[in-house]
């Protein structure tokens, strides 16, 4: 026999998983601050009021592409032959010490 709960019973709706705990930021807020002011996600969320996680979580539900974190290499501008020969020659650090001059 099944169990009847008693908000299901008596007709009123009920609630399935946890219940939200923070604010949830609105869309214009996001591409103001984000996308608008390229703050990060941990600043919005501090001026919002919000967890950083739910910040991350609305930026993909609205469809908000992500900023990477990763940075291009300035090693990418040399060639390997040149890299190779330069640290061969002069060593690692001589090498670096004579590019960063």
């Amino acid at each position: 026999m099944a169990r009847i709960r008693y908000k299901e019973a008596i007709g009123l709706k009920v609630g399935r998983g946890r219940p939200p705990t923070g604010k949830q930021p609105a869309k214009e807020d996001l591409v103001r601050f984000y996308v608008g002011e390229e703050k990060s996600i941990r600043e919005i969320a501090e001026m919002l009021g919000c967890k950083k996680d739910a910040v991350h979580y609305w930026l993909k539900k609205y469809g908000i592409a992500t900023r990477t974190m990763a940075k291009r290499s300035k090693l990418l501008k040399y060639s390997l032959s040149e890299l190779k020969d330069g640290v061969r020659k002069r060593g690692v650090r001589g090498y670096a010490k004579e590019r960063s001059a």
